[in-house]
């Protein structure tokens, strides 16, 4: 779920949930017989409903604790953490390859990373403020040009109102 909203900073300039991907969604699915197998000694039909109500929870919980990555006011937002827009540099995207390498063998050890399985996309952000102990962040996402765009746009309506 993305969806960006250029006109009001008092609203999400760019919004994104990081749900699983659909394989994963079809493997917590398959909780659902298995939960109607506990029920079929006592009765066919309270088992197949448990099966169904069992997979519509586990569905539901994995939406349901997706991250979001949130670029609101003057603030980027991946998961619980949060940090102005105007203590980042330059947001770069990556995709492919380039993604692949930066969260496996490029990944640096002292960075912040929200990174999700499953979204090919990511961004990575250094960090400005010589007080923090985060050299970069690097957030996964399935529109990674359209969330550094968000972050270069925070950043310069931060800029102009300073």
């Amino acid at each position: 779920m993305t969806s960006t909203d250029a006109t009001s900073t008092a609203h999400s300039a760019y919004r994104e949930r990081l749900t699983p991907s659909l394989w994963a969604f079809v493997s917590a699915a398959v909780v659902a017989p298995m939960a109607a197998m506990v029920f079929v000694p006592f009765d066919k039909t309270v088992a197949l409903a448990a099966g169904v109500v069992v997979a519509v929870l586990v569905i539901a919980l994995l939406i349901a604790a997706a991250p979001r990555v949130e670029v609101r006011g003057a603030e980027l937002r991946a998961g619980r953490a949060h940090i102005p827009v105007a203590a980042l540099g330059e947001a770069e995207p990556f995709a492919g390859e380039d993604a692949r390498q930066l969260r496996g063998p490029g990944l640096q050890r002292d960075a912040w990373h929200l990174i999700r399985g499953g979204i090919d996309g990511l961004i990575q952000v250094p960090v400005t403020d010589p007080q923090d102990p985060t050299p970069v962040w690097v957030i996964s996402s399935r529109t990674p040009d359209r969330l550094a765009a968000a972050i270069r746009r925070a950043q310069r309506a931060a800029s102009a109102t300073v």
